[in-house]
């Protein structure tokens, strides 16, 4: 696939089958995460790949809204960053977050971004600590979001160019 249309392609994917994204397919979008730039390649990010059910079901409850459908994905990646080896996390993150977004688009594997920073669950909890909780890391890890990953149950629709809004571009003379 071009480069062009994997962004007009890209889209998220809440609805999957019950088919396995693959060995090489996780491995082709961890990749992709490992070379995201980050500030001064201080390289601050960890990918914990999820694909237990139960702990899918768990982190599907963190947020109020928009993160349900995580329970019957086929997998996860958490992205969590190292505070003490840089202050950039939540840039380094959503680089990190959106090569995997595309590269999964790129492979016919659909995936959507669960924010988890700044959100709370139905309880009123703060999401990332419950996610932090979940994974049982320690508190200088941050957590930005989480990819769910699964095949996509039926057509993604691509957008198309005449889709771009061009009054958000301006040229400063």
């Amino acid at each position: 696939m071009e480069f062009d249309d994997v962004l007009l392609k890209r889209r998220s994917v809440r609805k999957f089958t019950n088919d396995e994204v693959t060995k090489d397919q996780l491995n082709d979008i961890l990749q992709a995460g490992l070379l995201a730039p980050t500030s001064m390649n201080r390289k601050p990010c960890n990918f914990l790949v999820v694909s237990n059910k139960n702990i899918l079901n768990e982190l599907s409850q963190v947020k109020a809204h928009g993160a349900d459908f995580l329970k019957d994905a086929n997998k996860a990646i958490v992205v969590i960053a190292d505070t003490l080896t840089a202050d950039t996390w939540i840039e380094d993150s959503s680089i990190a977050l959106s090569f995997m977004h595309l590269k999964a688009t790129d492979i016919g594997v659909g995936s959507c971004w669960i924010q988890t920073h700044l959100r709370k669950s139905a309880d009123g909890e703060d999401s990332e600590k419950l996610v932090r909780d979940i994974v049982k890391i320690d508190d200088y890890f941050r957590i930005v979001g989480i990819l769910a990953l699964g095949i996509p149950d039926g057509e993604v629709k691509a957008h198309t160019l005449d889709d771009i809004d061009k009054d958000k571009v301006h040229f400063l003379v």
